[in-house]
């Protein structure tokens, strides 16, 4: 079966100022000619870098620079591309506060759209949503390591933080992911972990690479890295996945000339036997604030600095026509 993950999808400020909420604008419209793609898989996670609501007001609006928050259309932007699963471990989704939080649960919980990494305590925050497919069950944990002070408590709403340095995770984290992704592992096929760590640019540093490899021994079968606003490279460690980064894939944020900031991919991956197999890279950019496939030299750019990027990690990537390829077993 193949499993299709983005990067960042922030519908807030100007998506949601001259696409989502425009009368004139189709849901579908967000996706482009990359709605193909996602449709033709059998499952369809992102991660969602904002919150889904009318209600609230700024976090912090003096010392958080960006805030995003989208209005409730986006919900049928999701349901368009019929995505399954958002993770919400991430320094966007307390951005208009608990109101706000709680009524984007609601719209995503009505829309049947599972969600994971984020909840009204502790208990809800770190539970894995378990999708059920024709391959088996596939279970989603997220974490994240930004803003520590939304992390969830026995009695606070918040996040699922995470905390490592180059020795891997710190405890109590690395206690409590080891129980959560041994629980996870017995009732599902595969783990994936969605991780929102890291600062906004650059290569993956020892400590974040340390904890993906941990993630890995602790059972997990992928990682799903984003954060970083550019695709960082592909590593097989053990004979599993790492997705360092895996960029922005839509947003309104302006464009880095050298980093590039606007291209990205649409990763499918190919599970077979309960293993990841191989992940195909579909590139994509961003344009008018929507997702397309890329053209041209911008696919020849993406492709070229994937291959290079993973290269340095020890893992090579296949060039296969428009397509990149990581085979891993």
């Amino acid at each position: 079966m193949d499993i299709a993950l983005t990067g960042d999808v922030m519908l807030g400020r100007l998506v949601d100022r001259y696409v989502v909420q425009n009368a004139r604008v189709a849901p579908e419209d967000v996706w482009g000619d990359v709605l193909p793609l996602l449709l033709s898989a059998d499952l369809r996670l992102i991660n969602l870098e904002c919150v889904i609501s009318a209600l609230g007001t700024m976090w912090h609006p003096r010392t958080k620079p960006f805030h995003f928050r989208a209005h409730q259309r986006a919900i049928d932007v999701l349901k368009a591309a019929r995505i399954d699963c958002v993770t919400l471990a991430n320094n966007h989704t307390l951005d208009y506060g608990p109101a706000a939080f709680a009524e984007c649960l609601a719209l995503l919980d009505q829309a049947g759209i599972r969600h994971a990494g984020a909840g009204q305590d502790l208990s809800a925050a770190i539970t894995p949503a378990l999708l059920e497919t024709a391959a088996g069950t596939i279970g989603v944990i997220a974490l994240t390591d930004n803003e520590p002070s939304w992390e969830a408590a026995a009695d606070r709403l918040g996040v699922q933080i995470v905390a490592y340095d180059e020795q891997g995770l710190i405890e109590p984290y690395r206690s409590r992911l080891r129980g959560l992704i041994a629980a996870t592992r017995r009732a599902a096929a595969c783990v994936i972990i969605s991780a929102h760590v890291g600062p906004n640019w650059g290569a993956p540093s020892a400590a974040r690479r340390a904890l993906a490899h941990e993630l890995i021994d602790l059972g997990a079968d992928l990682y799903w890295g984003h954060s970083n606003h550019t695709p960082q490279g592909m590593e097989v460690y053990r004979g599993k996945p790492i997705l360092y980064a895996a960029g922005d894939f839509i947003d309104d944020y302006a464009v880095d000339p050298i980093e590039r900031n606007d291209r990205s991919f649409l990763f499918i991956a190919e599970l077979d036997d309960g293993r990841i197999q191989r992940i195909r890279l579909h590139p994509v950019a961003i344009e008018d604030c929507r997702v397309r496939r890329a053209r041209g030299a911008e696919v020849r750019f993406l492709q070229e600095r994937m291959r290079t990027r993973s290269a340095e990690l020890g893992s090579n990537v296949a060039i296969r026509g428009d397509l990149c390829e990581l085979i891993v077993g």
